[in-house]
């Protein structure tokens, strides 16, 4: 377990929790993962709502975790923080997206 994670316990604030988010997120290809899996997200979305095709919501939650869980497994090697940490984790994954969208974060 991260030694970051173990001085911490439960995190408070998100300003405290995300260097912890980005410890877990060190192997490009897992960071590369998320951005494409928050990508379909968008683009899924974008269409339901503008399309009103409501039907292939379903896929929301199938394209955001299965690209950044592939990443965890198989590149990170690690158990995604999703599991102790759901809503840290889906805001963290939103800003880390941001971030590497607007040049912040190394892809």
């Amino acid at each position: 377990m991260n030694q970051l994670h173990q001085r911490a316990g439960r995190f408070q604030r998100f300003t405290d929790f995300y260097p912890f988010y980005l410890s877990q997120h060190a192997d490009p290809v897992c960071r590369r993962l998320h951005f494409a899996g928050t990508s379909c997200v968008l683009m899924l979305l974008g269409y339901c709502l503008f399309s009103q095709q409501w039907g292939w919501l379903w896929l929301v939650p199938l394209a955001g975790y299965g690209f950044a869980w592939l990443g965890h497994f198989f590149f990170e090697k690690n158990r995604p923080a999703t599991f102790t940490y759901p809503l840290w984790s889906l805001f963290g994954d939103f800003v880390m997206f941001r971030d590497m969208l607007l040049g912040k974060m190394r892809w």
